[in-house]
């Protein structure tokens, strides 16, 4: 059985080193597609740490470590890039200080999700400390890059060409210290609307295409108060959240409308059914339109174009699966409690591990889902080290109690 309180204590012992550490990291700006330095700042963490075996970059741009040589592959996964900042008036704290007060560190990315990287790079060290690195497991390490743009897109070119297909992954997206099982799947989806131009001082001359593309969107709005619920999961949802057009000029009836849907999905809903939803929502308005899952096709930092669809489906484990059991006990052995075992609201990289491809994955991570995106956006500085903890105790805890 592993030393609990050991594990604890040694991640208490690298608290200064990791408030420190994510402070200049949320000190480097990385949006998607811009993530070179931060990458190069971690990596640089993880060879000053001495706790791994390889650090590498892959042709994507993902940085991986790995610990270990053992037969049971378990993944620990850290997206790297955030969102823009918004209106930089809106902050109280300058987004990239990584101000430190009232036991919280502020700063774009500090929660969502920064505020995992230094728990995932000490976990090493402390199974070094405490020779905990055992011939059971391989451990390794992804800090991936493009989620906010596309979620899953990086494990995607993990799987598919790197040929890794970890037992489990501990996902460190946002769960308030908290384990979860599960959430909505996601998919874009376009729809555009065609009319005919003329001048705009004469538009009976002409059909206007942001008229007919009107009508679809209120059809949406109602749709989306049809959509179904799963107890666990929660509601499917769709949105518009983008709309354009095309016009040859502003005083001109527009020759095309488009809106960009973000649909989210629930248990048992898929790609499938989610445009058969918007093709009758489109029926319903009376209009023709074009109804597409929208795809992804951008350059990573080191130029890589690896295009997707955005389609994303949703995943669940079950309470009584070996991961969430592991991770359970995990919690237990830690914090001397059991946990509330719940499921997250936005989305992650599990959209693809668990929902395309099958992979167990669990969850736990520092910080709040709801200051994600925000300008709150932080991290309680005790949920370094119990994230700490946890990442270097699970793996074990997950051998013992999985072996067959």
């Amino acid at each position: 059985m592993q030393d609990f309180s050991a594990i604890h204590a040694r991640a208490r012992h690298y608290r200064k080193d990791m408030v420190a550490f994510l402070r200049e990291i949320v000190a480097i700006p990385s949006e998607s597609t811009r993530e070179r330095r931060v990458i190069q700042r971690i990596r640089a963490e993880l060879h000053r740490t001495r706790g791994y075996d390889r650090v590498w970059t892959d042709t994507m741009g993902n940085l991986l470590a790995r610990l270990g040589r053992g037969p049971r592959l378990i993944a620990i996964d850290a997206h790297v890039d955030t969102v823009g900042l918004g209106d930089p008036a809106e902050w109280r704290h300058d987004p990239f200080e990584g101000k430190v007060t009232e036991g919280m560190i502020y700063g774009r990315g500090a929660g969502d999700q920064k505020g995992a990287i230094p728990g995932m790079v000490y976990a090493g060290r402390i199974l070094r400390d405490l020779g905990l690195v055992t011939g059971d497991f391989t451990l390794l390490l992804t800090f991936t890059v493009q989620e906010e743009d596309c979620d899953g897109l990086c494990w995607q070119y993990i799987i598919r060409e790197s040929g890794f297909r970890p037992d489990c992954v501990v996902i460190t997206d946002s769960t308030n210290c908290q384990v979860l099982r599960g959430q909505r799947g996601r998919m874009e989806i376009g729809v555009t609307t065609a009319g005919r131009s003329c001048h705009g001082s004469m538009p009976h001359r002409g059909v206007n295409a942001v008229y007919k593309l009107a009508a679809v969107i209120r059809e949406i709005e109602q749709l989306n108060d049809r959509l179904k619920e799963d107890p666990f999961l929660g509601k499917g949802t769709v949105t518009v959240s983008y709309v354009d057009c095309q016009t040859p000029s502003r005083c001109a009836v527009p020759n095309a409308a488009f809106a960009h849907l973000d649909r989210r999905l629930t248990a048992g809903e898929t790609r499938e059914s989610a445009l058969r939803e918007v093709r009758e929502a489109v029926r319903r308005a009376g209009v023709a339109a074009r109804v597409e899952v929208l795809r992804y096709a951008v350059p990573s930092y080191t130029g890589l174009t690896y295009e997707t669809e955005k389609y994303f489906p949703s995943w669940c484990a079950a309470e009584d699966d070996p991961h969430i059991r592991a991770a359970a006990e995990t919690y237990r052995g830690l914090y001397g409690r059991k946990p509330k075992i719940g499921r997250w609201t936005f989305s992650t990289n599990a959209v693809s591990i668990a929902g395309m491809f099958g992979i167990p994955c669990v969850g736990f991570g520092p910080a709040e889902e709801a200051v994600a995106h925000t300008v709150n956006d932080r991290v309680p500085i005790d949920h370094l080290t119990r994230s700490a903890a946890f990442y270097a105790a699970f793996p074990g805890v997950y051998c013992r109690t999985t072996r067959g």
